[in-house]
C-alpha cells in the first residue's frame, strides 16, 4: 500500500471534496502498517476498492411551498459498501449537504457499522433542503417528493436509511408514509420510525446513550468513572439530549450546550427540566440555543462562541463535522481536560486529534463513539423482521454490550507500546478487517 499514491489518485478523482479526502486519509494513515503486514489486502487491491463507493445517486427534488411556488432541491444517496449487509446510514437535510460530505459520512459509516458487529453495510444520503422555518406542510411536501425518487433505490434488504441532522421523527414519518404508498408494502425500510409503526424503544436517545457507555469504558481503563465529572457538550439536538440524560444519570455535571448562535454555560449543571427543554428547542426548528438562557436562571448565553474554552474534565462534540479545531483542543488541554469523545461524525479536525494524542488525552473517534445510534437502528431492523418489540431494558442492555465490545476492539488494535490507547487506529483497523475480509471472500465485484 503506497499511501501517497493512493491519496494523490483520490485527490485527482475527487477534486474539492475536502471532507471525503480528510476522512479517507485519516483511516488510511492508521491502517497502512496493518495492511502492509498482511499482503492479501494489497494483492486484492482492497484499499483502491474500499475508498470507492459502489454507487452514487443524485437527483432533483421539485416541490411546492405554501405560497404555491415551485422549489427545487438536490437529493443524494451514496451507497458506499454492501460487503457485510444492506447499505445503512442516515439522511441529512441541511443547506451544507453536498457530495463530499455525504461520501465522507458513507465511508465512515461503513467502518462504524462494521464495528457494531451487526450485518449492515455503509451508506448516507440527504438533500440541501433546509427544514428551518418551513411549515409542517412544506416539510411533508418535500419529504414526499424526495421519497418519490429515493423509493426505487432502497428496500429492507438493499438500503435502509435513517435520520440525521434535519431528519427527525416527523420527517421519517412522512418519508415512510410515501414509501409505503409508492411500493404498496409495509417493511422496515427506514429506521427511527415512531413506535406506532415499527420503531424501537430508546432509538432517539441511542446515539447519546451509546457515546456515554463508550466513554464509561474509556474511563475504566484509567480506573476512573463518570461520577463527579464536569462535561462540555456541543449541539442541542437528539444526540446532545441523549448524552446529557445519561451523563446526569451516571453522576456527571453537564455545563454547556451550543448552537450556531453560540453556547449556554450552566455552571451548576443541567437540571432535568433543562434537558427536557432541549427537545422543545429541537422541535422549534429555529436552530438557536439562546432561549435557554431566557427560560432558566443560572444559564449564561455567550453569543458567537464555541463551548471549548470552559474548564471541564470531559468534552463531547455532538453537533457536526470539524466543529472542534486545533486551537480549541489546545484550550481544552490547557484547562485540564482528561477525556474527549466525538459523538458527532468527525467532530474534530486532524490538528485537534493530533493535539489530543500528543498530550496523551484519551480520545474516542466518532465512528466508534457514536455507533450506538446505528446499532439501535440495526436492532430496530431485527425487531421489524421478527414483527416484535423488545422492552426498553432489553434494547438498552443490547446497546450497552455493543458499545463495550466496540471499545474492546479499539483497545485490542490500538494499545501502543507505552500503554496509551490510540482509539482512532484501533477502531479503524477493527472496522476495516471485517469489511475487507468479506470483500475478499466475495471476489472482485
Amino acid at each position: 500500500m503506497d499511501l501517497n499514491k493512493i491519496m494523490n489518485d483520490l485527490e485527482a478523482k475527487n477534486p474539492g471534496q475536502v471532507e471525503f479526502l480528510q476522512a479517507a486519509k485519516e483511516v488510511l494513515e492508521t491502517i497502512e502498517e496493518f495492511v502492509n503486514e498482511n499482503p492479501i489486502y494489497n494483492e486484492n487491491a482492497l484499499i483502491e476498492r474500499i475508498v470507492e463507493p459502489e454507487r452514487v445517486l443524485m437527483f432533483r427534488v421539485p416541490w411546492t411551498d405554501d405560497n404555491g411556488t415551485v422549489q427545487v432541491n438536490r437529493g443524494y444517496r451514496v451507497e458506499f459498501n454492501s460487503a457485510i449487509g444492506p447499505y445503512k446510514g442516515g439522511l441529512r437535510f441541511h443547506p451544507s449537504v453536498n457530495l463530499s460530505i455525504l461520501k465522507f459520512l458513507g465511508f465512515e459509516q461503513t467502518f462504524k457499522n462494521s464495528l457494531t458487529t451487526l450485518p449492515m453495510g455503509g451508506g448516507k444520503g440527504g438533500s440541501d433542503f433546509n427544514p428551518k422555518g418551513k411549515s409542517d406542510a412544506e416539510v411533508m411536501h418535500f419529504c414526499q417528493a424526495f421519497m418519490s425518487e429515493l423509493s426505487r433505490h432502497i428496500g429492507p434488504n438493499t438500503d435502509v436509511p435513517a435520520g440525521d441532522i434535519g431528519v427527525g421523527g416527523r420527517e421519517i414519518g412522512y418519508l415512510f408514509g410515501m414509501y409505503k404508498k409508492l411500493r404498496n408494502e409495509f417493511t422496515g425500510v427506514l429506521t427511527g420510525k415512531g413506535m406506532e409503526f415499527g420503531g424501537s424503544l430508546i432509538r432517539p436517545e441511542a446515539t447519546g446513550f451509546g457515546g456515554i457507555y463508550y466513554t464509561k469504558e474509556m474511563l475504566a481503563t484509567k480506573g476512573d468513572d463518570l461520577a463527579g465529572k464536569t462535561a462540555a457538550l456541543s449541539g442541542f439536538g437528539n444526540v446532545t439530549w441523549g448524552a446529557a440524560l445519561k451523563l446526569k444519570e451516571l453522576g456527571s455535571k453537564v455545563v454547556t450546550v451550543s448552537g450556531p448562535d453560540g453556547y449556554c454555560h450552566i455552571e451548576n449543571g443541567m437540571t432535568d427540566e433543562m434537558i427536557d427543554f432541549l427537545l422543545e428547542l429541537r422541535a422549534s426548528n429555529n436552530d438557536v440555543v439562546a432561549p435557554m438562557a431566557n427560560e432558566f436562571d443560572g444559564v449564561k448565553f455567550v453569543a458567537g462562541e464555541k463551548p471549548w474554552g470552559v474548564k471541564v474534565d470531559m468534552a463531547f462534540p455532538c453537533a457536526i463535522q470539524n466543529e472542534l479545531n486545533g486551537d480549541d483542543a489546545k484550550a481544552l488541554i490547557a484547562n485540564g481536560v482528561k477525556y474527549v469523545a466525538e459523538i458527532s461524525n468527525m467532530g474534530c479536525t486532524p490538528e485537534a486529534v493530533v493535539a489530543f494524542h500528543e498530550a496523551k488525552i484519551l480520545f474516542g473517534p466518532g465512528k466508534a463513539v457514536n455507533a450506538g445510534g446505528v446499532a439501535v437502528s440495526g436492532l430496530e431492523m431485527a425487531q421489524n423482521s421478527m414483527r416484535y418489540n423488545w422492552t426498553k431494558e432489553e434494547v438498552d442492555q443490547k446497546l450497552h454490550q455493543i458499545m463495550k465490545d466496540i471499545h474492546a476492539a479499539g483497545v485490542k488494535h490500538g494499545t501502543e507500546a507505552d500503554g496509551y490507547i490510540n482509539y482512532v487506529k484501533g477502531s479503524n483497523i477493527a472496522g476495516f478487517i471485517k469489511v475487507a475480509d468479506a470483500m475478499i471472500a466475495q471476489g472482485i465485484v
